[in-house]
């Protein structure tokens, strides 16, 4: 699957590498001119469309613009003054330096719309002390030894009859790997199967972290709209004709930020073309078992017969945050590659964790659980939406997951309301975080998973408070 770095691509990131980090160091100053596409070509010794082609990218991504017959011309900074104004504020001065949505979360706020967590009263904190003292008469050793790298075998065959009994496909332990989250699980994929200048494609808007993680890794981001109805296949298909990705990153479930859902149709639809153009699909399924009315489709891996996805099923969110346990379906083909990154990671996931979480998992109380949280994660929706509604503000109403996606007018600044709702003590994720081109500023994330019922009402009439005083 996949292909190397093409010489092209390549030199096209080396340009725009090479333009970015001038402009970031200062050497090219707000409204200077930049070389022309002819002079910086002979500067670089490469071709013109090379350089034509960087340009472009730096304007789609807002670090330059153009002006007709004159050229191309550094951006100026439009969060500057911001900046300066708020530079005291730790969350405000990481959107607006960083995007980073780790960030976001650092500072102690009453009111957590930005932690698409689940509020720990009702996770079963009491109900772990009973399984952590089973496992140690279990295994009185828990502690004195490693886990293996692919992760316990106990909990790996444990898991792949709970997927053969849920989605009645063929799987095999040996396909199934235990990572530290989720989050793990993607930055070792990008480690494994991503090189600088390779071409990942993604959805607008995505997971910040997994935005991050490929940035980092060098990868050319190229993305693609998703609604409430889905993907337009269409454009999808284009993209994939046109920049020849090397995997396409996708939340098809209970999607963040958005909390879409896309139809089996689709799903089947992603994994022809997966097999038609060969790429592979890294389908992250985070909020799969958190539904309100009834459950999602099966997952893509389900429909794939080329060996063209990689699942993620993370179960820290509705569990226990803390003991950091996602698993991964990967084909055989591409297993070794992913465990040479892990070893190289931590050696595996700690074994006490993971046995903790296979009692857990495989026990009564666990349904049980999953049937309460799914009623208290439907009110708090409600409650969110019916404090909003007095607001102009639109959003599409999740059938699952934790987050509501929520568009406010176009001339409203987010950046404004963000820094004055940490005044207020209140905290949510900008747009902008979430979009892999950092342009969707009339959009906001609230989270309404971690604040209680009462922090809720409290919190969201506080925010639409602090957005009314904006709009005067």
């Amino acid at each position: 699957m996949g292909k190397a770095v093409q010489n092209g691509d390549y030199l096209f990131m080396k340009v725009y590498d090479y333009v970015l980090h001038r402009i970031e160091r200062k050497e090219w100053k707000e409204h200077e001119k930049l070389p022309s596409v002819r002079q910086l070509a002979s500067e670089m010794k490469v071709h013109r469309l090379t350089v034509l082609k960087a340009y472009q990218l730096l304007k789609q991504h807002g670090k330059v613009y153009v002006k007709d017959k004159a050229g191309y011309f550094v951006q100026s900074n439009v969060t500057k003054n911001f900046e300066y104004l708020y530079q005291d504020n730790p969350i405000v001065s990481a959107y607006v330096q960083k995007n980073h949505l780790s960030e976001i979360h650092q500072p102690s706020v009453s009111y957590h719309f930005s932690q698409a967590l689940i509020d720990p009263n009702l996770l079963p904190n009491h109900y772990f002390a009973d399984y952590v003292k089973k496992v140690f008469d279990l295994y009185p050793k828990v502690l004195a030894t490693y886990s293996t790298v692919q992760g316990d075998l106990e909990l790996r065959e444990t898991l792949t009859q709970y997927f053969i009994n849920q989605y009645k496909t063929h799987l095999h332990a040996d396909n199934v790997f235990i990572t530290s989250g989720s989050q793990q699980a993607i930055h070792l994929i990008a480690q494994a199967f991503i090189k600088r200048g390779d071409v990942v494609l993604f959805e607008r808007p995505s997971y910040s972290a997994a935005i991050d993680i490929f940035r980092a890794q060098g990868a050319q981001i190229v993305t693609v709209d998703i609604h409430p109805e889905g993907y337009d296949l269409e454009q999808v298909e284009l993209a994939i004709k046109q920049y020849k990705p090397r995997l396409f990153y996708l939340n098809p479930t209970f999607h963040n930020p958005t909390g879409y859902t896309i139809s089996i149709e689709q799903r089947k639809k992603l994994v022809e073309l997966a097999e038609q153009y060969r790429f592979l699909l890294i389908e992250d399924d985070a909020y799969h078992d958190i539904y309100f009315d009834q459950a999602p489709p099966p997952p893509i891996y389900t429909y794939d017969s080329a060996k063209a996805v990689i699942y993620i099923r993370s179960f820290c969110k509705y569990i226990s945050p803390g003991l950091r346990i996602a698993a991964v379906i990967c084909p055989s083909s591409l297993m070794n590659s992913l465990l040479a990154q892990k070893s190289l990671a931590d050696n595996g996931s700690p074994l006490l964790n993971q046995k903790i979480f296979l009692h857990y998992f495989s026990s009564l109380r666990m349904q049980q659980h999953l049937e309460k949280i799914r009623i208290a994660l439907q009110i708090r929706k409600e409650i969110m939406e019916r404090e909003l509604a007095v607001t102009d503000w639109k959003w599409t109403s999740p059938k699952g997951g934790l987050n509501l996606w929520v568009q406010l007018p176009d001339n409203f600044s987010t950046e404004l309301l963000l820094a004055k709702s940490i005044e207020q003590s209140i905290s949510f994720v900008p747009g902008q975080i979430c979009d892999p081109l950092k342009q969707l500023s009339s959009w906001i994330r609230l989270s309404y998973s971690y604040a209680n019922e009462k922090q809720l009402k409290e919190g969201v009439k506080n925010l639409v408070a602090v957005a009314q005083s904006l709009s005067k």
